[in-house]
Formats: structure tokens, sequence, C-alpha cells
């Protein structure tokens, strides 16, 4: 049984909770990143604003014209493709922990103490 404890501030803080109530829908942690159907979206783009995801997809896209093709296009793309999906697996493994964390703590048990 661990319980959270939640000091709450003084009075002059709560002449303004209805106003500061409507930016906090919830009394909920969230500390993951994404959302189950935004994950892929998010990541790519992410991914992508990195130097080196760009230039091994400015190579791959290089590569699909016959006049400039160095490499086979399924060899080019390769590296781009296992770096991509390594990188989406740790940060689905990470949010994913952290959404688990995030539920333990949102669910326990919680003593507020009052004046």
């Amino acid at each position: 049984n661990q319980w959270r404890i939640v000091f709450p501030g003084n009075g002059r803080q709560w002449k303004d909770w209805k106003q500061a109530s409507t930016f906090y829908s919830g009394n909920r942690i969230q500390t993951t990143k994404y959302k189950w159907f935004t994950f892929l979206p998010q990541n790519l783009f992410e991914q992508f604003h990195r130097l080196g995801n760009l230039y091994f997809l400015f190579l791959v896209v290089l590569n699909w014209f016959p006049q400039v093709e160095g490499f086979h296009r399924e060899i080019t793309m390769l590296p781009l493709i296992v770096v991509l999906l390594a990188s989406m697996i740790k940060d689905a493994t990470e949010d994913y922990k952290k959404y688990q964390f995030d539920k333990t703590i949102n669910f326990s048990k919680t003593r507020v103490y009052d004046k």
C-alpha cells in the first residue's frame, strides 16, 4: 500500500480555483509522448528532423532515378529502414513504460492533508 500525499496550498490560491480548473480538466498525471493513433506520424516527423536520417532519405530518393543509381534500390533503403525501426521500437517501449508508471501513480490511494 503506497500512498500519494498531497499538501494543498493556502486559501489565497483557492480564490482563482474556478478559473484555473478550466485549464486542468483532471487530476491525472500523463508523461507519455504519444497516443496509439499518433505514434507513427509523430515519430516519423521527429525522426526526420535528424540530419543523418534526412541524408539517408536523400540517398534513397536519389537512387530511384536510373541515371544516378549507384546501388540497388532495396540496398539503399535498408540502412534507413533499420535505423527508423530501431528508433521506433525504442521510443515505443519507453513510452509504454511511462504509460504503465503513470497508470500506477494515477490509481494509487491519496491522502489530502487539510488544516
